[in-house]
């Protein structure tokens, strides 16, 4: 008997979605809303396409053809750019790879879309900005408003730590510790945690802003006005309007494009400096030289005290 090929794909997803990514991955929310988004564009340029309800679609209607389709359209209608296409693709083929196990009788049709190639890009290099360029973005803000004041410190936190926008609008009251050596715990990509030192400035701020904003443990350090955490396309926007301000003193940042990514790699360009040096000095014989040029990097940056090895220690 002839073993049925067009199995629903109602099914599969659920399986996929509830026992592959959630019980047996452990994946974490942001992989599985990603994954939901890219089902979720598919499904409405099958519907476009071939005529069809997601209910009614089978297994054989996601063929190699009509995925390297969809991702044209992406990259074509819709503007997506690479990565966001190889993104997407990577979600197909996960799900893909999955069914091959449960339906081997689609073999022929799941390996042709396993075969579809993550598209090369050119990765654009990163803007850099002066120390008075970010000071002026910092500082555009009066402090006089509730969004206002949040977006001072907010940047200025994201410049001091080196922290992702999905980082910074996911830190909660409970990671951030003010007494003492003042650090913030960041989650991190892959579920990796960090302490990352403050400025006593940013230890100064945090300090004030905390008293303007609910302060219950899982509380939302940044939060919008209605008391949920900020948005990706809300912190853009809020940095745009910084920028298009701060252009009035520095007129050629209106010609640039500046993301809050930017703000991450300013920090990240003095953390490989620092480390250029560090390794220029660690050829030296004096172990006196090596410790005072330490202190000189940890007195002009705290950030810089996540570079020593938690369990190293200088006596």
């Amino acid at each position: 008997m002839k073993e049925k090929t067009d199995t629903s794909l109602a099914t599969l997803l659920q399986n996929f979605f509830c026992q592959r990514l959630m019980l047996q991955r452990g994946a974490s929310p942001q992989t599985i809303a990603s994954y939901r988004d890219t089902f979720c564009l598919l499904f409405c340029y099958a519907k476009e396409i071939k005529k069809k309800e997601p209910a009614s679609l089978v297994l054989s209607d996601i063929n190699a053809d009509f995925i390297l389709e969809f991702l044209n359209y992406l990259e074509a209608k819709r503007e997506n750019c690479q990565r966001t296409r190889n993104l997407r693709l990577a979600a197909i083929r996960s799900f893909m790879n999955y069914v091959s196990y449960l339906v081997p009788g689609s073999l022929s049709v799941i390996s042709q879309v396993l075969a579809i190639p993550l598209k090369k890009f050119n990765r654009p290099s990163l803007e850099f900005l002066t120390r008075d360029e970010v000071e002026a973005i910092i500082e555009t803000q009066n402090k006089l408003t509730f969004s206002a004041h949040r977006d001072f410190v907010m940047f200025m936190t994201m410049y001091n730590t080196g922290a992702r926008v999905s980082e910074i609008i996911s830190l909660k009251v409970s990671d951030i510790n003010l007494e003492g050596k003042a650090y913030i715990v960041i989650n991190g990509k892959g579920r990796k945690k960090r302490a990352v030192p403050l400025w006593n400035s940013t230890k100064h701020h945090l300090k004030n802003w905390l008293l303007q904003i609910k302060t219950y443990p899982d509380a939302p350090v940044f939060p919008s006005r209605c008391g949920k955490p900020l948005s990706r396309s809300g912190v853009e926007y809020r940095l745009g309007l910084a920028i298009k301000k701060a252009s009035e003193k520095f007129p050629s940042l209106k010609k640039r494009k500046i993301s809050p990514h930017t703000l991450r790699n300013q920090n990240l360009n003095k953390i490989q400096t620092f480390r250029q040096k560090a390794r220029k000095v660690n050829t030296l014989s004096s172990r006196k030289v090596w410790i005072l040029f330490i202190a000189g990097i940890i007195s002009s940056s705290p950030r810089s005290l996540s570079m020593i090895h938690p369990g190293s220690s200088i006596s």
